[in-house]
């Protein structure tokens, strides 16, 4: 999730490590902080492996600051990943919401957007419950604890949100296409 979300803000435009940080707190910050020690290693690793580059600006007050740029690889990779996202990728929601705010960048490839959205679809459409009796799965209103229940209702209308959201921009989309 991170890479992609690196990789997916650099489409973007370059960005300095410290606004990197910014709109990846913004993006996922509240679900899953990230701390310097887990960024700039991520961040070096992009480098070595050759999907961005970093160059030295004097700094506004001080310290020089290290603006990061995406390379072509890394733009390719991007891409690629966005055309192909693992499983997680599809169906834990966080990591679904990194691969649709970058999705737009498949811009002129509406087939590819559609697949996507077409796999989180038929994600959404398996009859799920984040409690089960034995196999099957459990429905909000079979629940006396009150949490529970308002757990199983508000992921109700999230997902009734989404899926409507999904069809209506399928149709888009197969129309461009």
């Amino acid at each position: 999730m991170l890479k992609l979300a690196i990789l997916g803000f650099l489409h973007d435009r370059p960005l300095h490590g410290y606004e990197l940080r910014r709109h990846l707190a913004a993006l996922t910050g509240h679900v899953r902080p990230i701390s310097d020690g887990t960024l700039y290693p991520a961040i070096k690793r992009l480098e070595t492996d050759g999907l961005l580059v970093r160059s030295t600006e004097p700094g506004a007050a001080a310290a020089p600051r290290h603006t990061l740029r995406l390379t072509d690889a890394g733009r390719a990779t991007l891409l690629d990943r966005l055309r192909t996202p693992d499983d997680l990728d599809v169906s834990d929601e966080n990591r679904w919401f990194t691969v649709l705010a970058f999705l737009r960048h498949l811009d002129g490839e509406p087939a590819a957007q559609a697949a996507v959205l077409r796999r989180r679809l038929a994600f959404l459409s398996e009859p799920a419950s984040f409690f089960y009796d034995g196999d099957r799965p459990v429905g909000a209103e079979e629940v006396a604890d009150p949490f529970r229940r308002g757990m199983l209702l508000i992921a109700r209308a999230t997902t009734t949100a989404e899926l409507d959201w999904l069809r209506t921009t399928l149709t888009e989309l197969d129309r461009a296409a």
